[in-house]
């Protein structure tokens, strides 16, 4: 994926933009209001005013996030604390202008273990600098263990995006929806730092032709001919369940998800044709990015294209937890301690890059607190 500047575009003045703000907060509202039955299964915890990427908890119950590269944001990664949005896990690190060897570049994808290590994954794509998956020991506050991912593990057009944590075999499963027809899974062992690129150009990895239209506008990209484009992009969400089992993932731009044993993925004697063969569909669902699962196996994502929430239950079949105009782009889920399930709102399909080179976005964006309907693991 391309990144495009933010286009300039007219300011009202200081009192027409706060009437106008008022005016659309009392329609979003009424337009929730609406709809209770669906929306009390969500709350909004924080107004933030930068746009989030991903989000994680720790065990101790800290919220860390990463803050989407396509806001050009002055901090990767942010932990949220006594409502504000502080540089994680320092300044030296998170600041976009630094110049540390270890600086966080892009991240997006961010989960935490159940020791308290927040791994960020660094696609490096706003400086053009080599992919890492990196963890910090939150307990220690000190490095705990860095892994570059060099092509071709991660090819040229590489978008390493969103990963899952596997803790009783100490991988790391990495989705990259790369240029689409190459889209693939990163297999990491985070002992000894080796990585496998796996199931490239497969089914359950590459797009569906399904354009991603939201409020009847479509999600478009602006070349750099300036000819407008609607991105078709492979595999983004992926989680694994409580068990260590089950891997599931899917394109974000299709409307199936997948799924293949743990075992399967780091089974370094199978074949390329054998692990193919590992995986199965297991269900519809929406166009959707982040998704999350809980003790019951129920998995949680965003309804994209309805500015929704949507569940998948154990019997597979999918359906709507709550349906707001303030659910624009629901990104990421996370568990936190005592079964709460934590959620972003970015609206990507505003920015510039999706957006056809037009910055539309504004804040707020939201922190949110969906109702689970059974516990989830803090950091998955």
């Amino acid at each position: 994926m391309i990144q495009y500047g933010v286009l300039e575009f007219n300011q009202l003045t200081g009192i027409t933009m706060n009437r106008l703000t008022k005016f659309s907060a009392i329609l979003l509202l009424v337009a929730c209001r609406a709809m209770a039955d669906g929306n009390s299964n969500f709350e909004i915890l924080a107004n933030l005013d930068k746009g989030p990427g991903n989000v994680t908890a720790t065990p101790s119950g800290r919220i860390v996030m990463s803050l989407h590269q396509f806001y050009q944001p002055q901090y990767t990664v942010v932990e949220y604390k006594n409502q504000t949005m502080v540089p994680f896990p320092n300044q030296e690190l998170a600041a976009a202008d630094s110049r540390a060897a270890l600086k966080l570049d892009s991240v997006l994808g961010i989960r935490s273990d159940a020791n308290g290590v927040v791994w960020m994954l660094d696609n490096g794509m706003r400086s053009g600098v080599t992919p890492k998956l990196v963890g910090w020991n939150t307990q220690t506050d000190k490095l705990q263990r860095l892994i570059y991912l060099p092509a071709p593990i991660a090819p040229k057009d590489a978008f390493v995006n969103d990963f899952a944590l596997d803790a009783a075999r100490n991988h790391a499963f990495i989705s990259d929806p790369a240029g689409g027809s190459n889209a693939a899974l990163i297999v990491v062992n985070l002992s000894t730092g080796a990585a496998r690129r796996v199931l490239e150009g497969h089914t359950s990895v590459i797009p569906e032709p399904v354009d991603l239209i939201i409020d009847n506008v479509p999600v478009q990209i602006k070349t750099p001919s300036g000819k407008l484009v609607r991105p078709h992009i492979g595999v983004n969400p992926i989680t694994e369940d409580l068990n260590n089992e089950w891997v599931y993932f899917g394109p974000m731009h299709g409307h199936s998800l997948y799924r293949i044993k743990a075992a399967d993925l780091v089974n370094e004697t199978l074949t390329t044709q054998a692990l193919a063969g590992r995986v199965e569909r297991y269900s519809d669902k929406p166009i959707s990015d982040g998704i999350s699962i809980d003790h019951d196996n129920n998995i949680y994502l965003g309804d994209l294209a309805n500015n929704a929430i949507g569940v998948i239950n154990p019997n597979r079949s999918y359906r709507q937890l709550a349906q707001c105009p303030r659910l624009s782009w629901v990104d990421s889920f996370s568990f936190g301690p005592d079964g709460r399930l934590y959620a972003v709102v970015n609206r990507l399909h505003r920015s510039a890059a999706l957006n056809g080179g037009d910055a539309q976005a504004m804040p707020p964006y939201y922190l949110l607190q969906v109702k689970a309907l059974a516990a989830g693991l803090p950091g998955r």
